[in-house]
């Protein structure tokens, strides 16, 4: 398997957990008691599998990607790092809404509400642009020794986060079960 395809397999699960964002979203505004609950578990998968695992993945990908001669400022590099920034603010605010809303701040839905569109929109908008411009450039540039000692990091990445990893796969399909996500 090439790195390109164990990120596109990863991205699969994204789209799931950012369709199950827009679903405990609206249970949050029908005031569904499990929704606070559902979010947190969600915003960890976030934090957890998302940006440590993923886009740590993604982080080996790319400095390969630049020593190959893709640009990193003004390039897709430099925007992907951009939107990873993006998006942990996005994720870091949905879970201050969360501690405000826990407290008994129900104001603090809005807030949520707002930043998990925004989270969804870049990371679709971004998982669209990988697949059409970055995996395939990488597909083109990276040669098969490179990317098989590629995938052998993108291994240890996973196995330091071991445990957490696996469950997070249940998490997710729970999730994806109780809300009835395709």
């Amino acid at each position: 398997m090439r790195p390109t395809q164990e990120l596109g397999k990863e991205q699969r699960d994204v789209h799931v957990a950012l369709q199950l964002l827009e679903r405990i979203g609206a249970a949050l505004d029908a005031k569904q008691e499990h929704a606070p609950a559902h979010l947190g578990q969600l915003l960890d998968y976030l934090t957890g599998f998302v940006d440590r695992c993923h886009f740590g993945k993604e982080s080996v990908l790319f400095p390969e990607l630049e020593r190959r001669g893709v640009e990193r400022e003004g390039g897709p590099i430099g925007v992907m790092l951009a939107e990873h920034h993006a998006g942990r603010g996005y994720v870091r605010d949905m879970l201050n809404g969360l501690d405000r809303l826990q407290r008994g701040d129900p104001g603090a839905v809005t807030g949520i509400r707002e930043n998990a569109g925004a989270y969804r929109d870049l990371l679709r908008t971004q998982i669209r642009r990988e697949n059409k411009i970055l995996f395939p450039m990488a597909d083109r540039l990276i040669p098969d020794d490179v990317a098989a000692t590629l995938m052998l990091e993108f291994e240890a990445i996973e196995r330091a986060g071991a445990a957490k990893h696996d469950g997070y796969q249940v998490m997710l399909h729970t999730l994806k079960d109780f809300y009835g996500v395709a």
